[in-house]
């Protein structure tokens, strides 16, 4: 039983969304939102909550600029000339071997007249010492002819380096690999050299085609070396007690570089070719200002907030270490057959991390003992 009445049709079913509103509020929301949109917003400030912290400026890796300024320029030759003090020292040289020769004649006549076999001893004994003398001027007169053809060809090479003609290029890369065959570590240089020799005919191309072949490995070394003496002589610096002993270790320390560089490059210099390329980096540096270590180096270097990390001695160990560096940076452009062209000459900024890293591990060292 229902209420229905009986005479009426049923309702048919019909669907309708519950979230439907009337027309009119649909029309007045709209009319809001559109009005609101077209009102401009008023400014308002926006409150900071964030702080900003800089980080603390390192001068070793933000001052490029300063660190090359520190670097040596291209070192050259001393020019060879007669001068007074040569002549001096030539003729008291030559005195005393006189003097030294009459000596000797006078003590083996002596000899032969009291005791004829220590006379003979004597002149065995002299007869040996010429020897061995005679050896030892070979010896320097070959080191230094290798100095000389080692300039030769660097200036050579030099002045043609953007005009060369292809055999011009290929006889002074044979030259540099002559010079460098008893190096073990150019033979694959030297190797690729031969496979590609026809490849390349353009000499200016096959001249820095032969640098990088030859030389990278070089450099490579050279670098090492530069970088552990320089190690070497900061930490050294910052744990001696005594000022003599530092400069006493920075000069043999200067030698022993030198003399490695230019064995590692073909030099092979004696004792007097050593003298004399010694005299030539360290003039060098003279003369153009880069080996003194004042305190506007300081102030450059080690400045900026770092010196109140470094006592005093690790600062000294610092600015040593990078007089070092730029000794075998000098010492490389003196002893390098082949100048820099195709390759990045070294700066001081390629040692900076290896000489500050060494002094701060000493001080921490030190401190922990």
């Amino acid at each position: 039983m229902t209420d229905r009445d009986p005479g009426s049709q049923p309702r048919k079913p019909k669907s309708f969304n519950v979230e439907d509103t009337p027309s009119d509020a649909r029309t007045e929301r709209t009319g809001r939102q559109t009005g609101a949109a077209d009102r401009p917003r008023k400014p308002a400030a926006i409150p900071v909550t964030a702080s900003i912290t800089m980080e603390q400026e390192d001068p070793f890796t933000s001052a490029p600029a300063e660190l090359e300024a520190l670097t040596p320029p291209p070192a050259t030759p001393r020019p060879r000339r007669l001068t007074a003090g040569k002549v001096l020292m030539t003729s008291l040289g030559l005195l005393l071997a006189l003097a030294i020769g009459i000596w000797t004649d006078s003590l083996i006549r002596s000899l032969f007249e009291r005791i004829p076999w220590l006379g003979w001893v004597a002149s065995a004994a002299a007869a040996v010492a010429a020897l061995a003398l005679l050896v030892l001027v070979v010896k320097e007169i070959l080191g230094i002819r290798r100095l000389a053809k080692v300039a030769h060809l660097r200036l050579g090479i030099a002045a043609v380096a953007k005009s060369a003609t292809s055999r011009e290029a290929r006889a002074l890369t044979a030259e540099v690999a002559g010079l460098l065959t008893a190096n073990p570590l150019t033979a694959r240089g030297r190797k690729n050299l031969k496979a590609l020799d026809d490849e390349i005919i353009d000499g200016p191309h096959y001249l820095a085609f032969a640098e990088r072949e030859l030389m990278s490995p070089l450099d490579r070394q050279a670098r090492r070396l530069t970088a552990n003496a320089a190690k070497r002589v900061s930490i050294v610096t910052a744990i001696s007690p005594r000022a003599f002993v530092d400069l006493a270790y920075v000069g043999f320390e200067a030698v022993r570089l030198i003399r490695a560089l230019a064995e590692l490059y073909g030099g092979r210099p004696g004792t007097i070719g050593m003298i004399r390329l010694f005299r030539d980096v360290i003039a060098h540096l003279a003369v153009t200002g880069a080996i003194a270590a004042g305190d506007s180096l300081i102030q450059q270097v080690v400045g900026h907030g770092v010196a109140a990390k470094l006592s005093a001695r690790l600062g000294e160990g610092v600015i040593n270490g990078l007089m070092t560096a730029r000794i075998g940076i000098s010492a490389m452009d003196l002893c390098r057959p082949m100048p820099f062209s195709a390759l990045k000459r070294p700066g001081i900024g390629d040692f900076m991390s290896d000489i500050t890293s060494s002094v701060g591990n000493s001080g921490k060292s030190g401190e922990t003992n």
